[in-house]
């Protein structure tokens, strides 16, 4: 059977500042969502202040009718969170009205059609206070890396490599994309990937089979909006086992808690830290998070999820970890790698200033000498070559 699995996720409004949505906005959600004829199943989670639709149907990806749904059901729970004064409401629905599918209007969408194997394991990823690059070293490392994922070295389908759809997501004219294959290009996925705020990795597909295995959203707000509208905060849909690498080899990178752009006004450095669904943010509006739910789908219909970074007591270490990392960081303030480079600070109060203060520079007079001085003895020694 083939099955549409879509992920849909925005952020449209919160408790508190940018901590998590409330009870009511996820519930009105859930509500208009279970009366679809288009849905054959659904979840409805958050994490940080965004809130995920996952939806199984036989519509095909981008889906009019689908998006559509998602689309009004951010709408109504916006209503609500204005009724409720939440912060930021209605942030992620940068448009008036549903215009064919969610793409281009503000909420971030992973999905993929896949024909269903006889047992059908998946992972749900969603990230919040960070950049649509998010993934790209977890991705790496879970289905290229032998020294992460032992499949590649022990699996006769996963050790025929994986081929790399990757997206610049600084072109605006339309989706600009180059695909790469692992292990031969190795080298060059990591030059690419390395830059996560231009190179974004969007989907995988199996070398053994051409089944896909992966779907990320890349969408950039702030390259749709035209001014900062919050982070990227991808959703991630992963297919597991057989010939993809298994569950334990994607969700292990995540221990290493990778420094990510986002965090505060989302123009600062902070870890990636693995939480529970929906954990909310407080630490200076963060620190980037990211949640993970493991299911199965059987004739479109979804088992119990797993909450995959609190089945397991590893991950309270791993959080542990994440916040040393990102309190460390925080020490810094503004200084160097804690707040980002000039071309990805979201707001544009430092570059206001230093257009203020342009006019105010000048060159001192003792170099302007010492400049005149050493143009006469240049020409000096040209004349006398000549």
């Amino acid at each position: 059977m083939k099955t549409t699995l879509t992920l849909i996720k925005a952020d449209i409004g919160s408790i508190g500042g940018h901590v998590r949505p409330s009870k009511e906005s996820l519930a009105a959600i859930t509500d208009y969502v279970s009366k679809s004829r288009w849905i054959l199943d659904y979840r409805v989670f958050s994490i940080g202040d965004d809130i995920g639709i996952l939806m199984t149907h036989t519509q095909g990806k981008d889906s009019p009718e689908v998006h559509k749904i998602a689309w009004d059901a951010f709408s109504f729970a916006t209503t609500i969170a204005k009724e409720q004064g939440l912060y930021g409401a209605g942030q992620d629905l940068l448009k008036d009205a549903f215009s064919g599918n969610v793409k281009g209007m503000g909420p971030s969408v992973a999905e993929m059609e896949i024909e269903e194997r006889a047992n059908e394991p998946f992972i749900v990823f969603a990230a919040d206070k960070c950049d649509a690059g998010a993934f790209n070293l977890p991705l790496y490392l879970g289905f290229a890396d032998p020294m992460n994922c032992a499949g590649l070295l022990l699996s006769p389908k996963v050790s025929q490599g994986f081929k790399f759809t990757v997206m610049d997501v600084t072109y605006t004219e339309g989706d600009r994309v180059i695909e790469l294959n692992a292990p031969d290009e190795l080298y060059e996925l990591a030059a690419l990937i390395r830059d996560n705020d231009r190179f974004v990795i969007e989907g995988i597909y199996s070398r053994a089979t051409g089944e896909q295995a992966v779907a990320v959203g890349t969408t950039r707000l702030h390259n749709i909006a035209g001014k900062y509208t919050g982070k990227d905060d991808p959703p991630m849909i992963v297919r597991t086992q057989s010939q993809f690498p298994a569950t334990g080899e994607v969700l292990a990178p995540f221990k290493i808690c990778h420094y990510v752009a986002g965090f505060m006004r989302g123009s600062h450095n902070g870890p990636l830290t693995p939480v529970r669904v929906g954990q909310g943010a407080s630490f200076f509006d963060g620190p980037p998070i990211v949640c993970a739910q493991g299911f199965c789908v059987h004739n479109g219909k979804l088992t119990d999820g797993v909450d995959m970074f609190d089945s397991d007591p590893i991950w309270d270490s791993v959080r542990a970890k994440a916040a040393e990392k990102a309190l460390g960081l925080r020490e810094q303030g503004f200084s160097g790698p804690a707040m980002l480079g000039m071309n990805e600070l979201e707001y544009t109060g430092v570059m206001e200033i230093l257009a203020k203060l342009e006019p105010r520079f000048t060159v001192r007079e003792d170099f302007k000498r010492e400049e005149k001085q050493m143009e006469k003895i240049l020409r000096a020694k040209v004349n006398d070559h000549e």
